[in-house]
């Protein structure tokens, strides 16, 4: 289901690129787009899931239905009392966020216009999205997985309908955009409640700001709020640094970074989702061993299959960028400058998914302060990375200076990602098992084998930009499949067998 999800995501993207390119409008539709996935990152994938799961499971653990029903109608009352407050203020408060988040565009007054009216569309998708998050924390406590996962392709799919059926009826085409984005935070959260009501779990909201349950809640996701959040922090400043590049910086790295988020989306956020609920129950069993084994599980899959992700994606960065955007309105400069963002995104890859499955060892124990002081430190190493790498590429005259906010983003995350695992390593919470250093020799040897062996068959990059669509299409799925197999053949041929990635059972 999240690989569905991520597939259709990838397709709304693509269109995206097609129809609109990296244009004026869809700068200005993006960072509309941006402001409400930024709260809703922080408070429904990230402060409240991460506190809310654990508390969910505990109860579940050791209380009654009712109980656990009882808190879902209290935490779904109040936070969306709270998000329809939110919501309202960020309509009224559209012009000032668009100032905050991209000042660049008040150099042109009309972009600067269109953003506002753009966002005041797309605001109230938070608060649909956030409960839609609710929905999947329970469901995914009941070990639901897949409806959860599914959902957000109705997001993609609405967005997909409204480029293709309502753009032609706005002056302004991007326009459409937006009403997709609302009619698909609807559709989200509708989506939940027939499944929802399968297992008992239809809430009926009401107000509970001082029930206990709700204060237990909102003193975890405080310091969560920053800490889960890092990423988005660092990209805000990105998007306000590229806000005042050229016209199209907002759209080549919201394309790379899309690029960046598919395999990341499919396997890294998927292996955080399911581990989570199960690290809690551990820690509520107080089976440490058990605890440190499925983490170990989860990194060990993780580098399977995201170090060879890493790999081919900084090699085949410019054939991926022509294969699936250079059409119509994406020009061959859209495809050089989104290639260089990638490729800088590309390192920070496999530092993302490691922050996306470490983070769930703290929260599975309600351990909220220790993100909170290493996500400081990673977003003021990432703020200062990106200046100074924007500064330093300016000066030499690279053509494309957004790359180095791409690049301090990925740097920022290896600093989150290092001082994570080292918490866990210190505290005697993680204990590495045995085997690591045969593992990581034969991942690290067959992605070495297949990067090389893509870098000499994928060419030079303007041959690319000359293809048919159907050539590019052939040779770059011809380069997938080739670089799979060499990747697994090197692995079988090291002594990697699917028995030593078995989950752990306890």
């Amino acid at each position: 289901m999240t690989f569905l999800s991520r597939l259709t995501g990838f397709t709304r993207d693509m269109l995206m690129a097609v129809l609109f390119g990296a244009s004026a409008g869809m700068d200005a539709f993006l960072i509309a787009y941006q402001i409400p996935n930024f709260f809703r990152r922080m408070f429904g994938e990230g402060a409240f899931s991460q506190a809310f799961v654990p508390v969910l499971g505990e109860t579940k653990s050791k209380g009654t239905q009712e109980d656990v029903r009882g808190l879902v109608s209290v935490v779904a009352g109040t936070l969306g009392g709270v998000l329809t407050l939110i919501t309202i203020l960020g309509i009224l408060a559209a012009p000032v966020f668009i100032l905050m988040f991209a000042p660049g565009f008040l150099k042109e007054p009309g972009k600067y216009d269109l953003a506002v009216e753009l966002l005041r569309i797309t605001f109230p998708y938070l608060l649909f999205i956030c409960l839609t998050a609710l929905a999947g924390g329970v469901l995914n406590t009941y070990r639901s997985f897949a409806i959860p996962a599914f959902t957000p392709v109705l997001m993609n799919l609405s967005m997909i309908g409204a480029a293709i059926w309502l753009a032609p009826f706005f002056e302004q085409p991007v326009m459409a955009l937006a009403v997709g984005v609302f009619i698909a935070g609807v559709a989200q959260l509708i989506f939940q409640f027939p499944f929802l009501r399968r297992i008992g779990m239809l809430p009926r909201p009401r107000w509970g700001w001082r029930d206990s349950r709700v204060r237990r809640i909102l003193k975890l996701m405080i310091p969560i709020l920053f800490a889960s959040s890092v990423a988005q922090l660092s990209l805000m400043i990105n998007t306000v640094i590229a806000s005042m590049l050229m016209t199209g910086s907002v759209s080549w790295l919201y394309f790379a970074d899309r690029l960046m988020e598919f395999p990341l989306g499919i396997f890294s956020v998927a292996i955080a989702t399911v581990i989570l609920p199960t690290l809690s129950a551990r820690h509520a069993e107080a089976s440490s061993d058990a605890f440190s084994h499925t983490l170990d599980w989860a990194l060990r899959l993780l580098l399977l299959i995201v170090v060879p992700a890493t790999v081919a994606m900084f090699v085949l960065a410019g054939p991926m960028i022509a294969t699936l955007f250079q059409y119509k309105s994406f020009t061959a400069e859209d495809t050089v400058m989104t290639r260089n963002a990638l490729m800088a995104y590309s390192v920070g890859l496999l530092t993302f998914s490691l922050v996306k499955v470490l983070l769930p060892g703290y929260y599975a124990r309600q351990d909220t302060r220790t993100p909170v002081r290493i996500g400081v430190q990673a977003l003021f190493a990432g703020m200062v990375m990106s200046v100074v790498f924007v500064l330093i590429l300016k000066q030499l005259n690279y053509s494309s200076p957004h790359a180095g906010l791409a690049l301090a983003t990925s740097l920022g995350a290896l600093v989150n990602a290092a001082l994570l695992y080292r918490g866990l390593r210190q505290s005697g919470v993680y204990q590495p098992m045995q085997g690591w250093l045969r593992f990581g020799s034969q991942i690290i040897s067959a992605s070495l084998v297949m990067g090389v062996i893509l870098w000499f068959v994928s060419g030079d990059l303007a041959q690319w930009i000359d293809w048919t669509l159907f050539e590019r299409a052939w040779n770059l799925a011809l380069m997938v499949v080739g670089g799979l197999f060499t990747y697994a053949a090197v692995l079988y041929i090291t002594g990697l067998r699917p028995r030593h990635l078995t989950a752990p059972q306890h």
